[in-house]
Order: C-alpha cells, then sequence, then structure tokens
C-alpha cells in the first residue's frame, strides 16, 4: 500500500528516495549522457552526499526528489523533483522558489515516462502543496528538456535566464519556464504527450 509520499501514474510509481538506490543511481544516473546538461558525471562520494540530502530533506519539508519505478517492477528508471531554486546566479526573484526537474537513465529514454512523471509532480505541486506557480530550468542545448517543457504547458520566461558559471559555457545561458497554478483546485489541466 503506497502511503501519501508515493505519486502513483499509469505506468510509474514515484517513491521516496532510500540508501538502496545508490548503486542504481551510480551505475545508471551518473552518466555521462545523464549528467551531459548537469555539470557532468560526480565523485561517488558526491553523488552518496546528495542522495543522503535527497532522503534527509523529502522527510523534513525540504525538497522532494522521488525515484521513478515501472508500476509492478523493480525497476528504476529514473528521478523527478520539486527543488528549492537556490542557484546564487539566479535572478533575486526566483530566488526560493519551486522549480521542477528531471533525469531519466538513458536506456529509458523516449518512451514518455519523464513526462508521465512529471505530470504527476506538477499536479502534487498544485494540488497538494498550493504553489502558485512552478518554475523549470534549462539551457537551449538541452533540446529535449526545452521540447519537454513546452509539451507540459510551461512559458519560456526569457526575462528570467541568467548565465550560471555552474555549468560550462554552451549550457549557457539558464533558461527559465513556469507554469501557473490552474484556476480552479483539482483540475490541474497538463497538455498530453
Amino acid at each position: 500500500m503506497a502511503d501519501e509520499s508515493t505519486l502513483a501514474t499509469d505506468r510509474l510509481i514515484l517513491r521516496p528516495p532510500v540508501a538502496e538506490d545508490l548503486p542504481w543511481v551510480l551505475a545508471q544516473m551518473n552518466t555521462e549522457a545523464v549528467m551531459r546538461h548537469l555539470a557532468g558525471v560526480r565523485a561517488p562520494e558526491a553523488v552518496a552526499e546528495s542522495l543522503a540530502d535527497d532522503i534527509e530533506a523529502f522527510h523534513k519539508g525540504g525538497h522532494q526528489r522521488w525515484t521513478v519505478w515501472l508500476r509492478d517492477s523493480d525497476t528504476r528508471v529514473g528521478r523527478v523533483g520539486l527543488f528549492h531554486l537556490r542557484s546564487p546566479a539566479a535572478p533575486a526573484v526566483l530566488q526560493g522558489q519551486r522549480e521542477i526537474g528531471w533525469t531519466f537513465a538513458e536506456a529509458h529514454w523516449g518512451q514518455g515516462y519523464a513526462s508521465e512523471a512529471a505530470r504527476a509532480v506538477i499536479a502534487h505541486a498544485f494540488e497538494v502543496l498550493a504553489l502558485p506557480v512552478l518554475y523549470s530550468q534549462t539551457s537551449d542545448s538541452n533540446a529535449a528538456s526545452t521540447r519537454m517543457m513546452q509539451r507540459l504547458g510551461f512559458t519560456a520566461r526569457p526575462e528570467l535566464g541568467y548565465v550560471d558559471p555552474d555549468y560550462p559555457p554552451e549550457d549557457n545561458p539558464t533558461t527559465v519556464w513556469s507554469m501557473e497554478a490552474p484556476a480552479c483546485p483539482n483540475s490541474a489541466t497538463i497538455p498530453p504527450v
């Protein structure tokens, strides 16, 4: 039985992170392909520390990063999170705002899992957390995430874009996107894939 911190879709289960996710994160998520637009592969110690932070934050009211599993399977496919935007390079108006982000294992790209999981997290953000607006960020170099933001219904906010020194020149500037909460509660209409 799922608890209130678990989200479900037709094909996926989004579960809070656990320490047992670490071998999978190291093997499937901390790869050149997955981390290409996220400042590159990180040291195993940094990955382990980040996962420990995710676990603690999830249960203490901080950011939430779910591990995405195939329904009725022991297969993890990706991660989707709601974060507090904290980049010192971001405009002041964005500081502390909530943003959604996703990463999926390369073997599971192109199957619609990222969009499906993101829709569940967007619904959670608006219907459960009652956020008035949700942001997402990428760069023009990450064409797949840019297309996904468009499909999900995010609006480009070029006036909020910025150069982030934590990323290489090819992944700058950071492009910012936003989505307003639906006018009627419990009616988040997110365009289909």
